[in-house]
């Protein structure tokens, strides 16, 4: 797949960063604001792929990028799991307790585990969104060749 224009590549540089940081800012404000792990990871996933769609995936080494988006899939999944299994195991005997201090309503570093939870899942999102779009590119480029 071909890149496109250099007006196209141009705003693309300089949006996808300012879209990334927005989804940081929905996963980390998601116990407070509306949004959360699955929105922002949807958005940072959203901002990956207009990178590849405007500098195509010619220039990219698009198997070592998938391959990358499933481990940073794989290691948000087992962080989830993990933060799930020292609530059980710390003594609360309950799977995904929140064992973490609360904190004051409405700051940013309150909702114990709760913001960790919205990382681990925005992470997880926005990489499997990002593999699902590179598996379907490879496989468009496979099927023209």
């Amino acid at each position: 797949m071909k890149g496109m224009t250099l007006i196209v590549k141009t705003v693309v540089r300089i949006m996808a960063g300012v879209i990334f940081i927005y989804g940081m800012y929905i996963i980390l404000h998601g116990h407070l604001t509306p949004g959360g792990g699955f929105a922002g990871g949807a958005v940072i996933a959203g901002s990956l792929v207009l990178l590849v769609l405007a500098f195509g995936s010619d220039k990219l080494n698009l198997k070592l990028k998938e391959k990358g988006s499933a481990i940073f899939e794989s290691l948000a999944l087992l962080a989830f799991i993990t933060l799930a299994l020292i609530g059980f195991g710390i003594g609360m005997h309950v799977f995904f307790g929140n064992y973490l201090p609360k904190g004051e309503i409405g700051e940013l570093i309150s909702a114990g585990t709760i913001p960790l939870y919205n990382i681990a899942i925005g992470v997880e999102v926005a990489a499997a969104l990002f593999t699902i779009f590179l598996a379907l590119v490879i496989f468009k480029e496979e099927v023209k060749s």
